[in-house]
């Protein structure tokens, strides 16, 4: 038997440094895989600030409404108030963009900004959408690029859906104030394609005193086919939506002990929103680049009550007014972008068009006790016709240097006819912007 002594504090730390790596028995080297929520595309996008956001971070963060899906493009922030029936508030870098007059929106290559709105210029609506079927989001900041027209003056955002499921969804949540939802969807193998459909059934009473009393339905149908040289779509889509609202409420009467915070003055406030649609989209990969097009219909109605003065008007019936619209749109997008050699230099040269009707038969305001019409402040029907065209040229210089020139021509026709004389009439504009 041979013994040793114990060795010092001090040899032992020596032992473990000069020890051989590792000290252990030999493993298997670890596999970290790292993923990604964001695609800069850097070095192959147009600016900075362009870039998609993938379905993975959709997935993984929770969406109290429908429209914070785009809260997922970096600096954009969406609020509400009027009840969750109504379009959104968004901001963006410092903009108040109100209900998305500065900011165009697209659902699958539908317009969702509204013009000549009931409410607001470039309302976008985007409850009907189901953020569990979003794909993606490809998303640009700033007036930059030839494609976007009319409200992208800060930025545009395209959302693409999903076209297949890895597996089937059945939710249902509960939540604190009433809050229910359903949702149930899948999609199968149709044909030479993929049939997705889907159910959305929600019911809300939010903290306030007078309870929402939201109740909104979502219905989508939903064909896609995906080949090497061709991608197309067909999506049919149907929601409705109502509620009461309590509205802004002035800081003196909370403070007199009137109502509190979540409290209102006029119950009768709130509304109801619908909406179908109908739309197409085809993507065609030629030898020398691509060529997309897609075309809609849509068909959408808004009844809102709001009182933001109560009885400084009318001390008898309050001052409560409805706005309200049956709106018909039709347009369609088309372009072809090529990709060759120009002078030695990798050059992207995409030419498109954009064209849309909205036909407003009417458009409204009227006042109103309890929801209930008193007298026509003004009603008109229109026609609005709107048409882009654009192309872009993009060169390759060098590896890090890349050079794009766009133009863009729009124009649009309008044709009002008023209860006031003066509101009617017919007349046209347009502009070219480089």
């Amino acid at each position: 038997m041979v013994c040793h002594a114990r060795p010092s504090f001090a040899a032992a730390a020596l032992a473990l440094l000069l020890a051989p790596w590792p000290l252990c028995a030999q493993q298997e080297p670890q596999r970290i895989e790292v993923l990604g929520h964001y695609e800069t595309q850097v070095g192959t996008s147009d600016a900075a600030s362009e870039g998609s956001v993938t379905a993975r971070l959709i997935a993984n963060r929770p969406a109290l409404r429908p429209a914070e899906v785009l809260e997922f493009v970096p600096g954009v922030i969406v609020t509400q108030h009027s009840g969750d029936g109504k379009a959104n508030q968004y901001f963006l870098r410092g903009f108040s963009l109100d209900h998305g007059t500065d900011f165009a929106t697209w659902v699958d290559g539908m317009p969702i900004n509204q013009p000549t709105h009931a409410h607001g210029h470039g309302y976008t609506d985007l409850n009907f959408l189901i953020p569990e079927l979003v794909r993606r989001i490809d998303y640009r900041k700033g007036p930059y690029f030839a494609e976007e027209g009319d409200f992208s003056s800060v930025g545009s955002a395209r959302i693409r859906l999903a076209d297949v499921l890895p597996r089937g969804i059945a939710q249902l949540t509960f939540g604190e104030h009433a809050y229910r939802r359903v949702l149930l969807a899948d999609s199968r193998t149709a044909g030479a394609g993929h049939l997705l459909g889907a159910l959305e059934l929600l019911l809300n009473d939010g903290p306030w005193r007078q309870p929402e009393d939201l109740r909104k339905w979502n219905g989508w149908l939903r064909w896609s086919q995906h080949g090497p040289a061709r991608q197309r779509s067909l999506t049919l889509m149907a929601y409705d939506a109502r509620w009461t609202a309590t509205d802004q409420i002035p800081e003196r009467a909370v403070a007199a002990g009137l109502v509190d915070r979540f409290g209102t003055l006029d119950p009768n406030d709130g509304g109801r929103s619908r909406r179908v649609s109908l739309s197409g989209r085809q993507h065609l990969q030629l030898h020398d680049g691509d060529l997309e097009v897609s075309a809609y219909a849509i068909a959408s109605r808004l009844t809102l009550f709001s009182n933001f003065t109560y009885f400084l008007d009318d001390e008898t019936r309050g001052d409560q007014f409805e706005q309200s619209e049956s709106r018909r749109t039709v347009g369609g997008t088309a372009s072809r972008r090529w990709q060759r050699p120009f002078f030695g230099r990798q050059a992207d040269f995409t030419l498109g068009g954009q064209w849309r009707h909205d036909r407003l038969s009417p458009v409204g305001l009227h006042h109103t006790q309890a929801r209930r019409r008193v007298d026509t402040a003004q009603e008109s029907r229109v026609r609005q016709t709107q048409a882009g065209l654009y192309g872009e040229l993009g060169l390759s210089w060098t590896p890090w240097l890349r050079s794009v020139a766009g133009l863009r021509a729009d124009a649009a026709r309008f044709d009002t006819r008023s209860s006031i004389a003066e509101n009617s009439g017919r007349t046209s504009a347009h502009l070219v912007s480089p």
